[in-house]
């Protein structure tokens, strides 16, 4: 009875299986995180396809809510080898699929003094859509830069040790 309660909510607890397209590393080096959201894309055929083949960077992009829509600016998707006439401007502003709670709620925390909406990755969903995981964010400093990168090295460091040890 015991083995067969645990293995069903093994199945309710399924873990995401994201493929990832691109992340922006960038990001988590200048900025802290304070809040994640997912937010779905509008992209035309070609753009899709070129995704599949993994061609888009996210490096000095940056969301902008107007008039009640979020848009993704600088992001670089590059043409589809195979599209022709259907290709569209890679750096072409999108815009982002949200609910109307979730915009406002996103300007209302871009508003504050220091904070960005900077979009952290780019995705296929498990049902094979193009997701962007938005990120409320607020810059960092030189010195926390700084101290970051003590971080991580010494982590590296530790982690190294620890594998020569055994």
């Amino acid at each position: 009875m015991r083995a067969t309660s645990s293995k069903k909510r093994q199945e309710r607890i399924v873990k995401k299986d994201r493929s990832y397209i691109a992340k922006n590393r960038k990001a988590l080096h200048d900025y802290y995180v304070e809040d994640k959201l997912e937010a779905g894309i509008v992209l035309t055929g070609t753009e899709v396809k070129s995704l599949r083949e993994n061609s888009a960077q996210l490096r000095d992009c940056f969301i902008v809510i107007r008039r009640g829509e979020a848009w993704l600016n600088g992001v670089h998707i590059a043409p589809y080898s195979n599209g022709s006439i259907f290709n569209v401007d890679p750096e072409r502003r999108r815009k982002l699929l949200l609910h109307k709670k979730e915009i406002l709620k996103l300007e209302q925390q871009a508003a504050q003094q220091g904070y960005s909406l900077i979009p952290l990755s780019m995705y296929f969903s498990e049902e094979g859509r193009v997701k962007v995981e938005v990120g409320v964010c607020k810059g960092k400093k030189m010195y926390d830069k700084r101290a970051s990168i003590k971080e991580r090295d010494a982590k590296r460091e530790i982690a190294r040790s620890m594998k020569n040890r055994y």
